[in-house]
Parts: structure tokens; sequence; C-alpha cells
């Protein structure tokens, strides 16, 4: 992994692949599993004087949150991490005394860098810089300048699209004696009829699966973190690790290929004739970046995809829904026509690699065993189709059929994209 200096150059030298991966090696080192380190008080320091550099007007697809924005407001973000982490004591497993009295030393400094955007032109770069503002306040010696937020953390936050946001609006806001009935009724509220909605679209039967479909889609994004740090969600319990004593599955390893000569429905490439990609979560596999252009992927994979497009809900817009690079062995998936996942073909896509393990045209109970004991601190999910889907990962391996069996398909995805089962196009779920 990148040490500090190397992540903070990417973000201000680097394209916006290296800019991506900066960010998700900051969120990784120095917030990894909720604690900050030796290296953490220094780096926000260093984040915070970086913030009015122009360069951090870059818009992308960055680490942890749905949606592009500038980089200023996914920096602002991670601030507010540090910030929600540093309130916690070392009681609570997030880092050693003096790592967490390094980190809230620093508050009144971030707070002069900060405070300063919570006015910005730019809504993701003001709700971002609020809620980073709303949790730095938690320093006693910013104490006396709560009066003077509580109405911005009000209208801004408690207002916003991003449940994150609005948690912080209502914890901090009752934190400081505010009234927050009306806040958190509106929450249930919402909260009640999003799952009344879930449930009917997934209805067929239901005379108002329509209407709830169409609801659903004209509700805003929420862009916020899937697990963000901090007090949010320690009602959230992660797996057991798997015992000490419970011996690691041996890796999976990828299907050879077909026969010379064969050339039948079937044909297995051998490993000789894959590419060889990695991939870095939620920022993309391969020559591959989340928030690329139909163009963009185009130019970096050399060959022309063969597109599909569908009608935008309730509208006569017709928005890209994917394109197939057959040389490659890729469908590339979309959302607003950005690429939003990456679709490996079993048979004939490049080989992808995870701590050197290959995830493409394996079988996929093998490689399922592996990932979940990998991964046994984090969170697993399965789709309806009983696919396992792994948050941290931002990854979900599908079979698809090779004549009398199975391979792995591996799906890479932006956080948004984790409910595969609605997320997905019927054509994906249709390709065997």
């Amino acid at each position: 992994m990148p040490d500090t200096p190397d992540i903070l150059v990417g973000l201000l030298d680097g394209d916006h692949t290296r800019r991506a991966r900066a960010v998700w090696n900051l969120y990784r080192l120095l917030l990894n599993q909720e604690r900050v380190f030796p290296a953490s008080a220094p780096a926000a320091l260093v984040v915070a004087a970086l913030l009015d550099d122009a360069r951090m007007l870059a818009e992308g697809q960055w680490d942890r949150r749905a949606g592009r924005r500038p980089l200023r407001a996914e920096l602002l973000n991670w601030l507010a991490s540090f910030a929600d982490i540093a309130r916690l004591d070392a009681e609570d497993g997030v880092g050693a005394p003096q790592d967490l009295a390094a980190a809230r030393a620093t508050r009144p400094t971030l707070h002069s860098h900060v405070a300063v955007f919570c006015e910005d032109d730019d809504p993701r770069v003001r709700e971002a810089a609020v809620a980073a503002t709303a949790l730095l306040l938690a320093d006693p010696a910013l104490a006396a300048l709560t009066p003077r937020y509580a109405p911005v953390v009000r209208d801004v936050l408690a207002q916003s699209a991003d449940s994150y946001y609005r948690w912080i609006a209502r914890e901090r806001l009752e934190s400081w004696g505010e009234d927050t009935a009306v806040l958190v009724t509106a929450e249930e509220e919402h909260r009640a009829a999003a799952d009344r909605a879930h449930a009917l679209a997934d209805d067929p039967f239901d005379e108002g699966q329509g209407q709830a479909i169409r609801w659903l889609a004209e509700q805003p994004e929420d862009t916020a973190a899937l697990e963000p740090p901090g007090r949010w969600h320690l009602d959230c319990t992660a797996p057991e690790r798997a015992a000490p004593h419970e011996p690691a599955p041996e890796p999976p390893t990828a299907a050879r290929g077909s026969a010379p000569g064969y050339r039948g429905p079937w044909q297995i490439a051998g490993g000789e004739e894959r590419d060889e990609w990695t991939f870095t979560p939620y920022v993309g596999v391969g020559p591959l970046h989340f928030g690329m252009t139909l163009e963009e992927i185009t130019v970096a994979l050399g060959e022309e995809g063969s597109v599909s497009s569908c009608y935008a809900p309730g509208s006569d817009e017709r928005r890209l829904n994917y394109a197939d690079f057959r040389a490659a062995g890729v469908r590339a998936l979309f959302r607003t026509d950005r690429l939003e996942c990456v679709a490996v073909d079993a048979l004939t896509g490049p080989q992808v690699r995870l701590d050197s393990v290959p995830l493409t045209g394996c079988v996929p109970s093998r490689v399922e065993d592996w990932l979940v004991h990998r991964t046994a601190h984090g969170r697993l999910m399965y789709s309806p189709a009983a696919d396992p889907v792994f948050p941290d990962l931002g990854l979900a391996i599908r079979p698809q059929h090779a004549g009398d069996v199975n391979l792995t398909r591996p799906l890479f995805l932006l956080h948004n994209w984790l409910d595969v089962w609605h997320s997905l196009p019927s054509e994906e779920w249709n390709f065997r």
C-alpha cells in the first residue's frame, strides 16, 4: 500500500484513476476498521490545507459514496469521518490514547479550513463542509460556535437526500439541546414509505407495483457511505471471524481452456489467452474506472461495443443501459450514461485477480468459500438468486454456463449497485 506522502501526491498530481485510488487509500490507511493511527492527524491537517487548491475541483466517482462530486467534497467527507471517529474514546477500540489525543488536537485548525466552504455555491461541497463542521464542534474549544451553526445544520443537513448527513443533523442537534422530534418522525415516515414501496415493487401480483416502481424512481439518490465510520452504525454487527483453528480453504483455480481445435459455443479461453487485470474496490477494474463514458471505455478497450439503451422511468428519454465488448470479454453497465458496473465474461473475459487469486472462470463454490474466509470480518450479502455479494470489495459473483458446468462471472460494482437484484438489467439476469 502506498505510504501517506504518496497518497497525498496522488490527490494533486494524478489523473482521475490515480486520484480515485488515492482517495481509496486515504480511507483504507487512515480510517481502517474505524481507527485512527499515528499518521491520521498529520494527514488530516494536510488534507484540510489542500481544500482550496484549484485541483480539488476535479469531479469524479470517488471511493465510498454514490454519485459524482468534486474531489473537494470527497475530502470534506473524509474529514467528517475523521472527526466522527475522533469523538470516540480509546475504550471504544478506535485507536491508541496518544493517537486519539493528536486527532482531537487538530480540530480547531481543521475547522478554520473547513468552515469557509459551509456557504459554497456547490451543494455537494456545502453539505460535506457542514457535516464536517458539525462533527468538529464536538471539540470543547469550539463549543461557543454551536449557536451559529445549529440553524445551518438544520437547514442544510436535515434536508439532505443523504441519510448519513441527516443522521449527523439529528445526532448533533439533539446533543446541542435542540428539539429533533419533527426530524425523527420525518425519517421514520420516509423509511416506512420506502419499505412499503420496495415490498410492492417486488410483488408482480399487486396492483400498486407500477406506482411503487415510479415512486422509487423519483426519489433522490441516497449518496450516503455504505458503512460510514463512527457511531451511525454501532447497532450493526459484523459476521464473526473464522475460528483460528479453521483452516483456510484452498484458493480457487481457473478452469483449463478448451481443447485445441474446439470451436463450439462453450469455448473457454486458456490462461495465456486472457488479459490479466487487477481491481481496486469502488475505483475500477483493469483499464476501466467507474464514471467513464462509453467513448472513454471504447478508447481504453480498443473496440466498439454493442450498445443497448432503455427508456428512463416515466419519460421518453432513452438512456445508455449497457455495452458488450466481445473481444475484451466484458459488459459495461451504466447509470446516467456513466460506468457503474463491469461484468467479466466467464468464458472469454480477462482474468481479474485479488491477492493474486483468480476470480474469473472458476468453480463458483470455490471462489465463494475463499472470499467468505478472506472477508470473515466484513459484510456478506446474497441476492435472491443466491449470488454472494461482498460490500467491502464491491464484488458480486454470478455463475455462467459453460456447457454442463458453471464458471464464475465476477461483477465489479459501485455501492448503489449492491442491491444487484434491482440494479442489474433483465438481460444480465438472463445471461447464462
